[in-house]
């Protein structure tokens, strides 16, 4: 059975482009119902706890250093099948690989700066969104 939540994180190089209004409609156009969401700041512990899966990538220093560079906009989206709906909706991980009209691809820097966050796992979409969010805060 799939999910009906996903969580998204507008990356700190979409906020700082100015991104975020394009990007939540986008993502409204999409399809997807906003149940929860927070402009905030990851510490550098924060951003580790978050990426912690995968500590032992070789990517995971650069990742939580640009994660905590500056400040983001956490998430929850809903929509049948959520996890995969997103994902396809926002394009390969590489903006270079995304389909034309993806998030990813016309807001993404690069693989690094793909602009922005999707849950991989409806198990993931749900311990994500309990990072962020207490159930009241979720509409």
């Amino acid at each position: 059975m799939t999910g009906k939540i996903t969580l998204t994180m507008i990356k700190p190089m979409a906020v700082q482009k100015g991104f975020i209004g394009p990007i939540l409609a986008k993502i409204a156009e999409g399809g997807f119902k906003i149940v929860a969401m927070k402009y905030t700041k990851l510490s550098l512990e924060q951003a580790e706890k978050f990426y912690e899966v995968h500590k032992e990538r070789p990517f995971y220093g650069e990742l939580t250093e640009f994660m905590s560079s500056g400040p983001i906009v956490a998430a929850i989206l809903e929509k049948e099948n959520a996890v995969q709906a997103y994902r396809d909706f926002i394009g390969a991980t590489d903006p270079a690989k995304a389909d034309a009209g993806t998030i990813r691809a016309l807001y993404g820097t690069n693989l690094g700066m793909n602009a922005v966050h999707g849950s991989d796992s409806d198990e993931n979409a749900n311990i994500e969104g309990d990072f962020f969010f207490s159930k009241v805060e979720r509409y």
